[in-house]
């Protein structure tokens, strides 16, 4: 049977807005990695009461002999890596919506038989909410203003609820098309009304129209699909110069999510 993990997230009513974050490629660890801007980031999450984060992977650089990136030439040790990462989530883990694995994490548990991205989110008190592939996330907030009220007898307004689908990602290519086909071609995986992918390190923000079918109700209705890729906290150089590969932004999608009603947008 063909199963994508699911995580419900009931965030508060009185939210009338949520700013999600996507925080992904931080790459911590390795020489380049700006470690200032990732605190920054950390810091307004923390500290911005509506604001919310999703961990997409490659959080760490785990560099190894076999690996393209530098094994002697990373700022820290694999251990020393996994502290700082918790070091540096914990003041913000009851924020965290999901995580999901990244090729850097990926190659130790090919190496060693290691999943750390699953110990991170043990020690952060988050692993019923960790998917090493992807999650599909139901986001619950706020309360909507058209009366309708929630199924189970409450008398509550219903809250707005989101469908989010978000994985690092694999491939992508050099060339900025290839990169864009490798984000929009998520849709063809699951129904969702916000894709989230990283890894190719492309900050990257689009938006489609797409007909969804109301079984129950016999019709069709025309709704938007928001396609985010969020960038590296890089510095260029190692094996990104080496290769050839151009410098990007550091500069990342910040997804915006209305909690009165159905409405979506993103922005850099």
């Amino acid at each position: 049977m063909i199963r994508i993990h699911i995580v419900k997230a009931d965030l508060p009513r009185s939210l009338s807005s949520v700013e999600l974050n996507v925080i992904g490629d931080l790459h911590i660890g390795d020489k380049a990695c700006d470690r200032k801007l990732i605190q920054q980031r950390i810091d307004h999450i923390h500290d911005a009461e509506n604001a919310y984060c999703i961990l997409n992977g490659d959080l760490m650089n785990t560099a190894t002999k076999t690996s393209v990136s530098d094994c002697y030439a990373e700022r820290l040790s694999p251990m020393q890596e996994i502290e700082e990462c918790c070091n540096l989530l914990f003041p913000i883990k009851d924020k965290i919506v999901s995580m999901q694995d990244g090729n850097h994490e990926r190659r130790v548990y090919r190496q060693d038989g290691v999943d750390i991205s699953r110990l991170i989110a043990r020690e952060l008190g988050i692993e019923d909410r960790y998917c090493a592939e992807g999650n599909f996330i139901f986001l619950r907030f706020g309360s909507t203003s058209d009366g309708h009220k929630e199924t189970n007898g409450s008398g509550k307004s219903r809250m707005v609820c989101y469908t989010i689908y978000a994985t690092h990602g694999s491939g992508g290519g050099r060339k900025e098309g290839s990169k864009i086909n490798r984000l929009a071609d998520m849709e063809s995986i699951v129904d969702a009304d916000v894709y989230i992918h990283s890894h190719t390190h492309l900050p990257m923000v689009l938006k489609e129209s797409f007909f969804r079918a109301d079984i129950r109700n016999s019709t069709v209705s025309s709704v938007d699909k928001l396609f985010v890729n969020t960038s590296a906290c890089l510095d260029y150089g190692g094996y990104g110069q080496t290769g050839e590969f151009k410098p990007s932004s550091k500069d990342t999608p910040i997804i915006y999510l209305d909690g009165t009603r159905k409405k979506f947008s993103a922005c850099l």
